[in-house]
Parts: C-alpha cells; structure tokens; sequence
C-alpha cells in the first residue's frame, strides 16, 4: 500500500469505512456487485438488511427488505408474507433470484435466502 492510499484511507469518514468493509464481506461472501445487476439475468446478492417496510394491505400481503451491499442497494420481496423470522434490520443475508426493475429500482421477487452470521 502506497503511501496516497494511506492518506486517502485516513481521510474516509467513518460511514465510507464501514460501506468499504460491508462490500469486502459482500464479496467474500460470494455477492454480485449490486450497482452492476442486470434485469432478467440471475443474481446472489449479498449485505446488510437496511430496512423491512410491509406495504400498505392490499389484496396480497407483501414483506418488502432492502439489502445494501456497501455500495448498492437492492429490494427483496416476498409475497404472501407478512413476517419472516430473522428478517430484520441489521442483518447480513445471500440471496438468490432473478432481477427485475420496479419503478426503477433492482428487486428480486421471493428469493431463496439465508442468513450469514457477521465476522
């Protein structure tokens, strides 16, 4: 590591530090990158829950979980459900599922998913 790179690490604010250690385990853990997804093409995304929003009742209950991978972000929705045990903010989780765009924003529908415990 050279010596600008030093100072361009020290110079990060605390919250660009945590992004550049979430995308490192993001990684590791086998996550694609998530501002590069491609719609109709399958995707294991890996980060952090940010936030577990439930939609306004409508016909069909929806559990909607966006997952911040340190530099991107993208929706997981499960539909029929109200309420998935370990969902919750805060957690690290792999998905996988087929990318499609919602009003703009990258959303897999009902993913296979498992929680990752944090190093």
């Amino acid at each position: 590591m050279t010596l600008r790179e030093r100072l361009r690490d020290l110079a990060k604010s605390p919250v660009e530090q945590q992004a550049d250690a979430l995308r490192a385990q993001s990684e590791t853990a086998g996550g694609d990158d998530l501002t590069s997804l491609a719609p109709r093409h399958p995707a294991c995304v890996c980060g952090t829950v940010r936030t577990v929003t439930l939609p306004p009742r409508r016909s069909v209950p929806a559990l909607v979980a966006e997952v911040w991978d340190g530099k991107g972000a993208i929706n997981l929705v499960w539909i029929g459900r109200r309420r998935i045990a370990g969902i919750e903010p805060g957690v690290f989780l792999r998905a996988r599922g087929r990318v499609t765009l919602v009003r703009g924003a990258p959303t897999i529908f009902n993913p296979a998913y498992e929680i990752v415990p944090q190093q």
